[in-house]
């Protein structure tokens, strides 16, 4: 089934049609919603919420775009919507004076499911500034209206965040000078 084909289908309500929709997606944004969520049963929700939400509105996909890009989108704002119910997105601040680690050599890997550990250790608005802009591609003026702050915040709590990350992949914790 064409995408054009699948996306008629789900339109007019075609179970079939919905349930190719999911397992050509779902896999992909359960990724997309537990890099914004600490466990897995909040983005299985976050996941049947955001394809419950595709499939009321798709009438409104205009092909103007990618659709995997509109079913992203609905991903990644349900999750947050579901961060926000859960974390305060607030900044995290830091009270002490930080000293960054130097930069660890660039032939160091890590596996797609240790980035993910590591990520999930960011205070909530770190990660999901730094995922909306890293990984999703957004940047700073649409992240501050996606979660209602400023750009200056969202620009802060994404070097915050990417800081963090430096000093954790050296191995160094925040530490007072």
């Amino acid at each position: 089934m064409t995408e054009a084909e699948l996306i008629a289908g789900c339109q007019e309500a075609d179970t079939k049609a919905q349930k190719l929709l999911y397992e050509r997606f779902a896999a992909q944004m359960y990724g997309v919603c537990m890099r914004y969520l600490k466990n897995e049963m909040d983005a299985e929700e976050a996941l049947l919420n955001g394809f419950m939400k595709i499939y009321q509105h798709i009438g409104k996909f205009e092909s103007k775009g990618s659709f995997e890009g509109w079913v992203r989108r609905i991903m990644v704002n349900e999750a947050l919507g579901f961060l926000r119910k859960k974390e305060p997105l607030h900044i995290a601040i830091e009270d002490n004076h930080v000293q960054v680690a130097s930069p660890g050599t660039a032939d160091q890997e890590l596996a797609e499911g240790e980035l993910l550990e590591l990520l999930m250790t960011l205070p909530a608005g770190y990660r999901a500034v730094f995922n909306l802009y890293a990984i999703e591609g957004y940047a700073h003026k649409e992240i501050a209206d996606m979660l209602g702050i400023t750009e200056g915040t969202s620009k802060s709590q994404l070097s915050k965040a990417r800081a963090m990350l430096q000093r954790r992949l050296t191995g160094q914790e925040v530490q007072a000078i």
